[in-house]
């Protein structure tokens, strides 16, 4: 996967949360996060919903590649499904995101979350549609 992140400029949500998008071509996205004290639930692990922005923002990304900086494509979710398998290892959290079908007005994606040792942490499935 190409790494594109100068594409489009960091959302405010995206700085806060601390995500970079690491690859981006079209129909395939990953973002990745260093694993943050602030992201810890009452466990001391990750909380999920970080695992669900993380594939939400890989899933989101992956149907709007554009290639060009002059030009982006938005879309908003529709629906998220998300499965939570294991439970992070490493220091870094990696969300792949890859549009698997749709139309002109909306597509359908898959990610997968793992950690920066491999380990798998959850699935995703989700439905977004365009924005013009």
């Amino acid at each position: 996967m190409s790494q594109s992140p100068d594409l489009e400029k960091r959302s405010a949500f995206q700085t806060h949360i601390g995500f970079e998008v690491t690859g981006w071509e079209v129909d395939v996205a990953r973002v990745e996060a260093p694993i943050a004290p602030f992201m810890s639930n009452r466990q001391g692990i990750p909380h999920g919903g970080v695992h669900a922005t993380l594939l939400d923002s890989a899933m989101g990304f992956a149907g709007c590649y554009t290639g060009d900086p002059d030009r982006q494509q938005n879309a908003l979710t529709l629906s998220l499904t998300v499965n939570y398998v294991g439970q992070a290892q490493g220091s870094r959290l990696i969300a792949e995101g890859r549009r698997i079908g749709g139309g002109r007005k909306t597509y359908f994606a898959e990610g997968r979350l793992t950690d920066d040792l491999g380990n798998l942490v959850a699935t995703a499935s989700g439905t977004f549609r365009y924005r013009s």
